[in-house]
């Protein structure tokens, strides 16, 4: 195969090479070429509109070259022009950010025309130029890449922070796609600091446009006794914060932020208290994953905990009958893997108030005891003794509350006998 002549690696791969980080995926841009000489070549292409070419061994992604003009509304609102003609500067003034427009030559050069190393190393996320304000979708991509490297210092320039909340007004966050919110948020709920994608969206005003349902929970208050911290969103932001130290799950991080989302609609006359906020939470959940099309293990998990998450913290007060109810309803006999993600919620939770950060979650051991007391309940002996149907089903579960009832008892009598005179 006859080789590209300006072939260059550009956007995340050179700046994560720069930062000392993997690189995800390798881009490319094709300088000089069309699609003729691509296809010649033996590169296929994707897609009849877009000149992107799968290279016909490695089956990286290369692009040609290109120039966008806003056209209408939203982020698909681009007319693109293709053309030898289009220099790799002219291909790199698209991009969002500076520290994305960078290439690297087959020499090992780096080509940077706007200032992204220097950007690089004074830890900052700046917008390239003004055209970065006609693109909505940019809102939620410089909330994602300050959520993947806050922990490396890295902070939005003020001027960006403008744009942002310019694109905000404009009212074209309302044009994106569904599928190109979740997967931003799918990819910040993976990051190191999800909560930075929250807080920048709330702080330059998207988060009352996309995720209505989190920031109703602004300013609600709650009972001081219990939640010192503050208003609802102080604990879910603690919670979140907690959940992300728990677990690297983003359905753990995504039930953790929805767990209260009932609270932002108890009337006012009611505040500080919250009572019926689980099942409100229920139909809250619903409405949002049915609007950003959020897939099922996600929802799962955000309406056990939403339904359940009082439960668990109860436990302890809990009857033996409410307690193998519970572990039937989260379906934890055959799911454990379940029950372990929504303990983790719970855990959060409980952590997620001010004091209570390091507190142990004694609930979850609790809840597993009883979920092995539940399993050691064989169906063989009430087999032979005839019981068959519904009255083999009513006698299984009359043992397993039996057993339950049982390690209950005896771990109180041990931790009354540990108790000092």
């Amino acid at each position: 195969m006859e080789p590209l002549r300006q072939v260059y690696r550009v956007g995340g791969c050179v700046r994560d090479l720069l930062l000392g980080l993997p690189a995800q995926d390798q881009d490319w841009v094709v300088v000089g070429e069309t699609p003729q000489s691509m296809l010649a070549r033996g590169f296929s292409q994707v897609g009849a509109d877009f000149p992107v070419f799968l290279h016909p061994e490695s089956k990286e992604a290369y692009a040609l070259a290109r120039l966008e003009r806003k056209t209408a509304p939203g982020y698909l609102g681009f007319a693109a022009h293709f053309s030898p003609t289009v220099t790799l500067e002219a291909d790199l003034a698209r991009r969002d950010l500076t520290i994305n427009a960078m290439a690297l030559d087959s020499e090992g050069r780096i080509i940077d025309p706007f200032g992204g190393r220097t950007d690089l190393q004074n830890r900052l996320l700046r917008h390239v130029s003004p055209a970065f304000a006609e693109d909505p979708l940019r809102v939620l991509r410089v909330a994602r890449f300050l959520a993947c490297y806050r922990d490396l210092g890295f902070r939005v320039a003020e001027e960006t922070f403008a744009l942002l909340c310019q694109l905000v007004q404009s009212g074209e966050l309302q044009t994106l796609s569904v599928e190109r919110i979740w997967q931003e948020t799918h990819k910040a709920l993976a990051s190191r600091n999800p909560l930075v994608y929250f807080d920048l969206l709330q702080q330059c005003g998207a988060l009352a446009v996309l995720f209505s349902e989190l920031a109703a929970l602004i300013g609600v208050p709650q009972p001081p006794r219990y939640h010192p911290e503050g208003d609802v969103w102080q604990h879910t932001r603690l919670v979140l914060t907690r959940a992300t130290q728990l677990s690297e799950e983003p359905t753990v991080r995504f039930a953790a932020l929805l767990h209260d989302l009932g609270k932002g609609s108890t009337p006012a006359a009611e505040w500080p208290r919250h009572h019926g906020h689980e099942e409100r939470g229920v139909g809250l959940i619903n409405r949002l994953c049915d609007r950003l099309r959020v897939p099922n293990p996600f929802r799962a998990l955000a309406l056990a905990a939403a339904r359940h998450h009082l439960q668990c913290h109860r436990l302890l007060e809990m009857s033996p009958k409410k307690v193998v109810r519970l572990l039937l309803q989260l379906q934890a006999l055959r799911k454990p893997d379940f029950m372990e993600a929504l303990l983790l919620v719970c855990q959060a939770d409980a952590n997620g108030r001010l004091g209570q950060a390091d507190q142990a979650y004694p609930q979850a051991d609790l809840l597993r005891h009883c979920r092995h007391c539940c399993l050691t309940v064989e169906p063989g002996p009430f087999l032979q003794a005839g019981l068959q149907g519904s009255r083999l089903g009513e006698r299984i579960h009359q043992e397993r509350v039996r057993r339950v009832r049982s390690y209950l008892q005896a771990r109180a009598v041990k931790a009354s006998e540990a108790m000092p005179c």
